[in-house]
């Protein structure tokens, strides 16, 4: 009952939304991308699977194709009997996806329409659906609970900002979760929080994050380039800005310059759609710069050296994570203003001193565990400068704070390891209910 009420739900948003979306594909390239796969039409690569039974992964956009890069190789070795297939909701993480896992097997997640979601599950047959985080939707659960197949959440975590809205909808959720048969939960919080909604007990664990086992796969093209370009100088590396970060890094840049004259910034919108806008605001800024996406198919030679003082739009895609190695100090965006902060272990990795602002309620857990071992400074939009100044001035301060990142980084590492071993008991099992899960773990704690 509670599947017809939603799918009722469903079509009268999407009739009433219909000449919006329509108006949208007509003059936006990234709403037309896709759309016959997202609304059920299966790609002829998806066809050919050699014989292998598939394995479906589902990761929405960039970041969750980060998280799980590491999870994919060690699916594909613990798994070499399955072909592993893979959809994405974002264009963005479409093409990150195509570039680090091959086209042949990347697509668009169906869209949450019955006859969507048939044609995919009736074409892939999938052995199990994996999910990364908390992408739930309602017909593509049910569609696999229908068909018995198993399926498997990792990563799995509920932002204070979302939990409100889950606990509202609990009653649409519970008993759709209660038959998930494995939710690997990022913290305790977060498992608690899946308990409450509905998930059973026995099949909720705490696996760690996995984006602690993500290493940068190789060194990206703009590395490469500003190590050459930028030979002798420092950089500060502001990654994943949203919407008025960057005019507070513009504001902050000429004291910031001042106290470090040998430094350029290396700026990196997280949304490829602002790179324009940011690029316009750079160009009245009355600063010296240059876009990334201008050294694509230069020679190095060609490249004009880079000048104290400069900045560098990263208008690309899937290179942040590498260029971050180059940092002095790292901003990581999404913090300055009130829209849940983005993910501090990617220059964590390396050892840079990492500084974010007052909102990171999306990384809450890795973000407080930092914050813990004195592994980051957090620093409202009036204290920017003055803390990047410090940051960038107490070489010796940051240095340690970044090698106690690092360490904390190293210290989380494990999550990968624990979900193949879960993923492996799924795939070997039959069908247990969760009553005789739970006698089983009773079982094997006594031994």
């Amino acid at each position: 009952m509670v599947l017809i009420f939603y799918n009722l739900a469903l079509l009268t948003v999407l009739a009433a939304g219909a000449p919006w979306w329509l108006w949208r594909m007509a003059t936006t390239q990234k709403y037309r991308q896709g759309l016959g796969e997202r609304l059920g039409r299966v790609p002829q690569r998806l066809r050919s699977t050699d014989g292998k039974p598939v394995i479906w992964l589902h990761a929405v956009s960039v970041g969750e194709v980060l998280a799980v890069s590491r999870l994919v190789q060690e699916i594909e070795a613990a798994f070499p009997g399955y072909r592993l297939c893979i959809s994405t909701t974002t264009r963005t993480g479409q093409e990150l996806a195509r570039t680090r896992f091959g086209a042949a097997r990347v697509f668009y997640c169906p869209l949450d329409l019955p006859w969507a979601v048939r044609a995919y599950l009736n074409a892939l047959r999938p052995r199990m659906l994996i999910l990364a985080e908390t992408e739930f939707w309602p017909n593509l659960l049910n569609g696999c609970f229908r068909r018995e197949i198993p399926v498997a959440v990792v990563n799995a975590r509920i932002s204070d900002r979302s939990w409100p809205r889950y606990q509202m909808l609990r009653s649409l959720w519970r008993p759709i979760l209660g038959r998930l048969r494995r939710v690997l939960a990022q913290s305790t919080t977060d498992a608690e929080r899946l308990i409450e909604l509905g998930c059973e007990p026995a099949f909720v664990s705490v696996s760690g994050n996995l984006k602690f086992d993500v290493r940068a796969a190789q060194e990206a093209e703009a590395t490469s380039i500003l190590k050459t370009m930028g030979s002798g100088m420092r950089i500060l590396v502001a990654g994943s800005t949203l919407e008025g970060e960057e005019a507070a890094l513009l504001e902050a840049w000429p004291r910031v310059l001042a106290a470090d004259p040998n430094l350029i910034m290396v700026l990196a919108p997280r949304h490829p759609e602002r790179f324009a806008a940011v690029a316009a605001l750079l160009a009245v800024s009355g600063a010296s710069w240059v876009r990334r996406s201008e050294w694509k198919g230069k020679a190095v030679s060609a490249i004009p050296a880079l000048l104290p003082g400069q900045i560098v739009l990263l208008d690309t895609i899937g290179e942040l994570a590498s260029v971050y190695s180059l940092a002095a100090v790292a901003f990581v965006g999404g913090s300055l203003v009130p829209s849940g902060g983005h993910n501090p272990l990617e220059p964590a990795q390396f050892g840079v001193p990492i500084l974010m602002g007052p909102h990171y309620t999306n990384f809450r857990a890795i973000t407080d565990d930092l914050r813990t071992h004195n592994a980051i400074r957090i620093a409202p939009r009036g204290e920017l400068a003055e803390v990047l100044v410090e940051l960038l001035t107490n070489r010796k301060d940051a240095d340690a704070m970044g090698a106690r990142a690092r360490h904390v980084f190293e210290q989380q590492a494990g999550a990968t390891a624990r979900s193949i071993d879960a993923l492996r008991e799924v795939l070997q099992l039959p069908s247990v209910s969760p009553a005789t899960a739970s006698q089983q773990g009773r079982a094997e704690g006594r031994t």
